[in-house]
């Protein structure tokens, strides 16, 4: 018995100093430190700031002198005067021309008229649109603008016009060909050679 004793002593005895080693090892220990959040990304910027000052002086300018460019090629930029009388005259007479197989006489006499009436009436000042043959001849002739060619031919145009007109002649394409060359001497002034069609045959048939 008293062995025994002897046996559970020594071994409390060499349990102690390790029970205080662990005893000291775990008060010693340092507390367990708290959680944080996680912080965003730090976004550094990887230029200077006299750099991106620069930049931008730089763009401006750049930016300035494009403009003013720009500004001065659209100022020097030739303009296009805008079509004379007679070059409109001119044209809407080719575009008869054009047409002139597919229209009857007696609506391209009356085209071919209202163009050279409306080219006289822009270029001379004269009331020619609204005016009958008579009148406008009247007033031509008191114009200084025409010579007597000129005004022989719009005698001679105005007359054959109105026999397709008013005395429904037997026109022609031919004779439509006539008028369109008439106008178109008169315009481009080249007066001084009329084209005379032959509205005989055109005059015998007329009732």
């Amino acid at each position: 018995m008293r062995s025994r004793l002897v046996w559970f002593s020594t071994l409390l005895l060499a349990a102690v100093p390790a029970w205080a080693q662990f005893t000291q090892d775990t008060s010693g220990a340092s507390p367990t430190p708290a959680i944080r959040d996680i912080r965003p990304p730090l976004d550094v910027f990887p230029y200077p700031t006299w750099m991106v000052a620069t930049a931008a002086a730089i763009g401006a300018v750049i930016v300035a002198l494009l403009s003013v460019a720009i500004i001065r090629a659209m100022r020097n930029r030739p303009k296009t005067p805008p079509p004379t009388a007679r070059e409109i005259a001119l044209r809407r007479l080719n575009e008869a021309g054009a047409d002139i197989e597919r229209i009857e006489p007696y609506a391209f006499s009356i085209r071919v008229s209202d163009i050279l009436r409306q080219y006289i009436s822009a270029q001379y000042n004269l009331h020619a649109p609204e005016q009958t043959s008579q009148e406008f001849l009247a007033e031509a002739a008191k114009s200084p603008h025409f010579t007597g060619a000129d005004k022989d031919l719009l005698a001679d145009f105005l007359e054959r016009c109105d026999l397709i007109k008013f005395a429904h002649v037997n026109a022609t394409t031919d004779d439509s060909r006539g008028l369109l060359a008439q106008a178109v001497r008169f315009v481009d002034g080249s007066r001084a050679v009329q084209f005379t069609p032959d509205f005989a045959g055109a005059r015998r048939g007329a009732p």
